[in-house]
Formats: structure tokens, sequence, C-alpha cells
């Protein structure tokens, strides 16, 4: 209990940020609407936020080192405030996408203090209930700002407003803070290579992942309004992706522990082609059928990330967890900055289903990579736990790397040992 009160403010904000950042990439959707953007030109602010990301998540680590946590994350904080104010005062596509750079800036650079904080408190002794409320926290989080979107009118000013004021509440638990301030942590090396050269299978998983969770994000609203959903209906759409990718950590970090992770991959890639396929040819579904199929689509594609991270530490060393786990994020990133894009040029020369379409053809090509890398070379007898991997910073591989090394497994009896990525 004395650990979790002395990251309470730590915890207060992240569902504040949350709550701010989450919930502007849907509200933009909905307002660019209303405003008369094109498909494109929304896509197009999906993947500047993501763009924005990823600066932050390369920046944020040598802002820190020059000012310190507190200031830092005042203007990580002060930046994504501003973006989220200029919204209503130009009201203009490429200018947004400026103003959703900001945001993604904000994101990343916040979070990347945060969890600097929370590595240099945590202990071997407290790091596993610590990081198990961080990620209650921050999908708690993730799942109320998807819920905003129902009760903020599109292009409003009192809805960015509000957006704003919470992203500068944000501010006060941390600043606020008695609590010491750490030492500021070194800057993880950025090795893209890394990750290809550990496990191109997990490597690819996570480009996937992107193409399936950025491109739903940030431009699944566009597709609920083409099948009729009001604003609030939209909402529980995207929260039902989700609370589908929430209940999905349990049974498949089970079966990722169990079973050969690349087989896992490909059957998660498979289920999620199949909830892909009853989308895109299921009509006339009632608003509670659309949910299902929502939470049926973040079942399926929500854990890949994490099962692929999971496949890339099996073949890394200790002293390499840190990079990779950057590595891995610069990927995603990667991913994610495309993805939204394309999904609005497909949604608007081919209708909402391409969307889908999109996302299954991806996992299709994830499946084909798997079976082929499946005869790549011989698999770990010991592998490392499966944890779920929040897409935060750079610096989350330090906080995750103690829990992969606590209980690693072995490959089970009986289990091919011909061929793991």
């Amino acid at each position: 209990m004395r650990m979790l009160i002395s990251f309470a403010a730590l915890f207060l904000s992240i569902i504040l940020l949350q709550l701010s950042s989450g919930g502007v990439g849907p509200l933009d959707v909905l307002s660019g609407s209303t405003l008369g953007f094109s498909r494109q030109e929304i896509g197009l602010l999906g993947s500047a936020h993501f763009l924005g990301f990823f600066v932050g998540c390369w920046w944020a680590p040598r802002l820190m080192g020059s000012v310190g946590h507190s200031r830092a994350f005042a203007a990580f904080t002060a930046t994504g405030a501003i973006g989220l104010l200029a919204h209503m005062l130009v009201l203009d596509a490429y200018a947004w996408a400026v103003m959703r750079m900001a945001s993604g800036l904000c994101v990343a650079g916040c979070y990347t203090v945060i969890e600097a904080w929370l590595q240099a408190k945590v202990t071997n002794e407290t790091r596993g209930r610590a990081m198990g409320v961080y990620r209650v926290v921050d999908m708690t989080g993730s799942l109320g700002a998807q819920m905003l979107v129902g009760v903020l009118a599109p292009a409003s000013y009192v809805s960015y407003n509000l957006l704003a004021i919470l992203c500068c509440a944000a501010l006060l638990p941390v600043v606020l803070s008695t609590v010491q301030q750490p030492d500021t942590p070194s800057q993880p090396r950025l090795r893209p290579r890394l990750a290809f050269e550990r496990s191109p299978l997990a490597a690819a998983g996570v480009v996937v992942a992107a193409l399936s969770s950025a491109s739903f994000r940030m431009v699944g609203p566009i597709y609920g309004q083409e099948v009729g959903l009001s604003a609030p209906q939209i909402a529980w759409f995207l929260s039902a992706f989700v609370l589908g990718g929430a209940v999905a950590q349990f049974p498949v970090g089970w079966l990722a522990d169990k079973f050969d992770r690349r087989w896992v991959l490909i059957w998660l890639s498979v289920a999620a082609m199949g909830s892909c396929t009853v989308t895109v040819y299921a009509t006339g579904l009632s608003p509670t059928g659309i949910y299902l199929l929502a939470g049926l689509f973040g079942l399926t594609t929500f854990p890949i990330y994490s099962v692929a991270a999971a496949h890339a530490h099996d073949f890394a060393s200790s002293s390499e967890r840190v990079e990779l786990s950057a590595a891995l994020m610069f990927w995603f990133a990667a991913g994610a900055i495309l993805a939204p894009y394309v999904a609005s040029v497909l949604i608007e020369n081919y209708g909402p289903a391409a969307l889908f379409t999109m996302v299954s053809a991806g996992h299709l090509l994830l499946v084909v990579f798997g079976l082929i890398r499946m005869r790549a070379r011989p698999t770990r007898d010991k592998r490392t736990a499966y944890v779920y991997a929040p897409r935060t910073s750079f610096l989350i591989g330090r906080l995750l790397r103690k829990e992969r090394e606590a209980s690693p497994t072995k490959t089970p009896k009986g289990q091919p040992v011909s061929g793991a990525d």
C-alpha cells in the first residue's frame, strides 16, 4: 500500500494524460468529417500523431538530462495543451496535422518521464506489483478516453478546451509531488536492425500489430460513421476494441508460455483474418453486433505485439533487452505512422470495408512469413516469460527486463524443435 501511495501522483497523471491524448484521436475524426476534411486528410492526422510520438520517444531522455524530470514533463504537457487549444483557431487539415504531432510528442515525452521515475523507484520486490497496477491504470485511462467521444461535440471549442484542461491537470500531480526526482537514465541506443537480427518474424509481427491497432484507433471512427453509428455508439465501438484487447492478455499469455510462440502468432493472425472477414461481409448488424465484432478484432490483434516481443526476447541476451525493446518500438512506430494514412486512402476509394481488408492482408502476409521462418533455425529450450508490453516509450524495456527474466519457461515436451524464428 505504501508503494502504491508513493506512485499515486504518477498514476493519476497517467489517467489524465490518457483521457486527454486518447480522446483527441477519435474527436479529430468526427470533427474533420463535420468540417468537410477528406478521408485522406483525416488519415493524415493519425499518421502525424505517431510521427510526433516517435520524435518524442527519441528526444525525451535528452531533454530530461538537460532540465530534469519535472521540467521536461511540464514542457511536454504544455506542448500537448497548445496543440489541443489551437485546433479551433485554424480550421485546416494540414495545420491540424502539426497540432497532432504536438499531441504525439506530448504522449511520448510524458510517458518517458513517468517510466523513468518508476524505474528509479521500484525494487525487485515491488516491481511486479507496480507494473501490474501501471498496466491496469494505463488500460483504464485508454478505455475511458474512448468513451469521451460520446459526450464531446465535434468541432467545438468546448470539447477541445476540456481535453486541454485534462492535459494541463496531468501536470499537477507530478509537479506538486514531494517525492525526490531520480537521476536521469541513459538513453538506450536505437538499433532498429537488432530486432531483425534477433527475430525477423517478431519485427514483422510488431509492424502488423501497428497496422491493426493504429489504423483502427485513428481511422475506425470513419468506419463507424459509414455503417451508421452515432457518436455515443462510436465510443462504445472503440471501447469494445480496447476491452477485447485487455481481456485477451490472460489467455494469450498462457498460450504463449505453454506453446511455440510462432504458432501463437500465426493462429492469432488467422483469427484476426477471420474477424476481419466477418466484419467485411456481415451487413445489417445491430450496434450490439458491431460492438461484438470490434471486441473480437481487439481480442485477436491487440496481443500480437506482446507475443512478438516475447518471441524476440527469447533470442536476446540480458544486456540487449532494453535496446531490443526500443528497436521493436521503432518498428511499431514506423508501421503506425503509415497505417492510418494508407487506411484512409483505401476507405476513400473503396469504402469502409477496405479498412479491414487492408488489415486482413497484413495478417495474411504475417502468416505466410511465419510459416517460412519456421524452418530457419532450431528453437530455444529456455524462453523468457510472457509479459504485456505497453507501447509507451523507449524506456519501457528497462521496466520489463526483470519481469522477462524472472520466470523463464521451457519448451514443452513433444513440441517440434525444428525452426524457431
